[in-house]
């Protein structure tokens, strides 16, 4: 079996591992399914147990026991409302429009100078650009995931959100371009796409769809995917270069996620609620 941790990595597995199917199991996922989940796409035990453990500590998952006793763990409530927040981006079926921006203020003191740094760090991960010092800006739809994260690490005390139009005064999409690395996203959708369009050309050429191989390229897929719709929070296509290559990634995982996420729920062998 290839390994595949050199390329996502154990943690990030298991997350989406459960956003794909865990979250729905009708209880605690055991330990011994996360290591046979995990060793489909090439992670070993001790790879799956040291970072369950690193996930417990961050409050993401709680340990608890089946109903025939087994060890397992469950998502925290902190855990389910990331995954509910992430289902609106990584699952997105329209296009974004132009809705306008959301804009978070900030003031740390020096004193607290560390919070700063978590707080420019979440809110890049969350997608926004820079539009000045303390600044950030990112597409209105944002607004409650934004508020959410915030509450969450009680970071909302030191920040003010608007919501807002740009009225000038370079035109919108120039300024799009200094607020956001466009070249930077659109090289990472370059890379999903080198990854993952081929595993689709291969799909669509067969007629059969075996549930441990779905389970193996839709996980590894969405473990990919997951993360771009942060790095790229969904600009209107206006307002982007031409020949976006976003649009063609886009394409490519709803592709895969319709052809591969049933299937593979057969593997897993978990309960699942219907797909988003």
């Amino acid at each position: 079996m290839i390994n595949v941790s050199d390329q996502h990595a154990p943690r990030s597995l298991i997350v989406t591992l459960y956003g794909a199917y865990g979250r729905f199991a009708p209880g605690p996922v055991p330990v011994a399914e996360l290591i046979r989940l995990l060793a489909a796409v090439g992670v070993d035990a001790p790879s799956v147990r040291s970072s369950v453990s690193r996930l417990k500590r961050r409050g993401l998952l709680v340990p608890a026991r089946t109903e025939r006793g087994a060890a397992g763990y469950e998502l925290s409530p902190d855990a389910r409302q990331l995954l509910e927040d992430g289902d609106r981006r990584i699952y997105a079926t329209v296009p974004p429009g132009d809705e306008g921006w959301v804009l978070a203020v900030f003031s740390v003191p020096e004193s607290e100078r560390q919070k700063r740094h978590v707080l420019r760090s979440r809110l890049s991960g969350l997608g926004f650009g820079t539009a000045a010092p303390g600044v950030w800006i990112a597409p209105a739809r944002l607004y409650e995931e934004t508020r959410h994260t915030l509450e969450r690490l009680r970071l909302d005390g030191y920040v003010d959100l608007f919501r807002g139009e740009h009225l000038g005064f370079a035109p919108t999409a120039e300024a799009v371009a200094r607020w956001w690395d466009l070249a930077g996203i659109a090289g990472r959708h370059e890379a999903f796409l080198e990854r993952h369009a081929h595993v689709l050309r291969t799909w669509e050429r067969r007629t059969d769809t075996p549930p441990e191989e779905a389970y193996h390229d839709y996980l590894l897929a969405l473990d990919s995917w997951r993360h771009l719709p942060y790095a790229d929070p969904g600009l209107p296509a206006a307002l982007l270069p031409g020949d976006w290559p976003g649009t063609r990634s886009t394409a490519v995982f709803r592709a895969l996620h319709e052809r591969l996420r049933d299937a593979g729920a057969g593997y897993a062998a978990l309960e699942t609620d219907p797909k988003p």
